[in-house]
């Protein structure tokens, strides 16, 4: 059952570029969730279902593609830590301006690692819930490189194996060196921190979860998903209990 219907719009980033987004508005909190590394903001259609479960509790949601993603513009050969996170504080000041009034962040994977370096940033953002994210990017994302394929230019670095293989700019990497994720965890207090994760979870090992959460201080909560694996195949519908149970509480 839809309680309320989405809204398609755009938002204007830092470049002026426009980000595609998609808006469930059912109250003045607001909870902005952040895809994965090659995703886009459906989420193949379960992040549409979650923001509908959302309206049901009371809460806005918003969905969005990075630069270079989905519907936005942009490049994906352009991507980085740096640009999603600007890109994501883009849309934060679009919410503010448009009225909401407490705003929590959720990511998947990379979209995770996104929210936790914007949010050590900015201190008014309510709380935070990360999904399989990435404590250590600049080393997890090296293990993918792909030396054996080659790129079709010389500033281009292959990701991935040969059946999907993604292109990326060696400042990608460049860009990761420059941010301490550990860091950003540590500074998250006094907000509400959840880390989600996947026991076995096959692109982020479940050790990145662990160094988040000893990194970061209270209040903070770490639940690990029994059996599931880094999309959490088949195991979403416990990923958004842990989540509402947590959101209710926090916000």
């Amino acid at each position: 059952m839809i309680i309320s219907k989405w809204s398609k719009l755009n938002i204007v980033n830092g470049k002026g570029l426009l980000l595609s987004a998609l808006l469930c508005k059912a109250g003045s909190s607001i909870v902005i969730i952040c895809h994965g590394f090659t995703g886009s903001k459906e989420g193949g259609g379960r992040a549409l279902e979650m923001g509908e479960e959302l309206s049901k509790l009371g809460f806005s949601a918003l969905l969005f593609d990075f630069t270079g993603c989905g519907e936005s513009e942009g490049s994906f050969e352009d991507i980085s830590l740096s640009a999603q996170t600007s890109d994501l504080g883009s849309v934060v000041q679009w919410c503010r301006q448009t009225g909401f009034r407490d705003i929590v962040l959720t990511g998947r994977s990379f979209g995770g690692t996104t929210i936790l370096n914007y949010a050590a940033q900015d201190k008014n953002i309510k709380a935070v819930c990360t999904w399989a994210a990435v404590a250590r990017p600049d080393k997890l994302f090296e293990i993918f490189v792909n030396k054996s394929q080659k790129p079709p230019a010389d500033h281009l670095i292959a990701l991935g194996d040969e059946g999907d293989t993604v292109f990326l700019k060696r400042e990608f990497f460049n860009d990761l060196r420059k941010h301490d994720l550990l860091k950003c965890a540590a500074v998250l207090t006094p907000r509400n921190f959840l880390i989600i994760h996947g026991s076995i979870d096959e692109s982020v090992p479940l050790e990145e979860a662990y160094l988040l959460y000893d990194a970061a201080n209270q209040p903070k909560e770490l639940k690990i998903i029994e059996g599931a694996d880094h999309r959490f195949t088949n195991r979403i519908e416990e990923v958004w209990a842990a989540f509402f149970d947590w959101l209710k509480k926090t916000a």
